[in-house]
C-alpha cells in the first residue's frame, strides 16, 4: 500500500504492518489505524519510533518503548485489554510511550499514565490509563536518555 505521511513524504507500507486501535487512541477516539515507522533506516524499533495515523496522514506522534525510558517498567490495568487486543506474552507484546519533544530538548518528557499496548501477533493495539499511581503523564526523560 502506498501512503503519504506528511512527517515521511511518499512511503510503501506492508499493509500486514498497520495496527488497528479499535478504540482509537486517547484524545483521538476516531484515528483507529497506525502503522509504526521509525526514526531512521537502521534503527530496530530499540529508539525514537513515529505512530502515524493512515486515516490522517497529518497526525503522527513520537512513541519510544517504555523499558528504554523507566527500566523495571509494570503497568497494571483495570480493564481486561486481552479482549480488545488478544492473548499477549513476552514474545508478542509492544509496550511504547508517547513522547513530547519541546523546542528546549531538555524538558522531554514521556507519559508513563497511559501506554500503548500493541500485540504484534493479531496486528492489534489498545492505549490506556494505568492503575500504578507511580507512573506520571509528563516524566522527565532528557537525564535518563543522556546517561545511555
Amino acid at each position: 500500500m502506498e501512503f503519504t505521511s506528511k512527517l515521511f513524504g511518499k512511503i510503501n507500507i506492508d499493509e500486514k504492518k498497520i495496527i488497528d486501535f479499535s478504540e482509537g487512541i486517547l484524545g483521538f477516539p476516531e484515528l483507529k489505524k497506525f502503522v509504526l515507522m521509525y526514526d531512521n533506516e537502521k534503527n530496530t524499533g530499540g529508539g525514537l519510533n513515529f505512530m502515524i495515523s493512515i486515516e490522517e496522514p497529518a497526525f503522527s506522534m513520537p512513541v519510544v518503548p517504555a523499558l528504554i525510558v523507566e527500566p523495571g517498567y509494570s503497568p497494571k490495568f483495570s480493564e481486561n485489554i486481552e479482549a480488545v487486543i488478544g492473548e499477549l506474552n513476552e514474545g508478542n507484546v509492544l509496550v511504547m510511550v508517547t513522547m513530547t519533544i519541546p523546542s528546549d530538548v531538555t524538558r522531554m518528557t514521556v507519559n508513563l499514565n497511559a501506554p500503548i499496548i500493541i500485540n504484534v501477533d493479531t496486528g492489534k493495539g489498545i492505549q490506556t490509563i494505568v492503575e500504578n499511581e507511580e507512573y506520571a503523564v509528563k516524566s522527565p526523560i532528557y537525564d535518563k536518555l543522556k546517561k545511555d
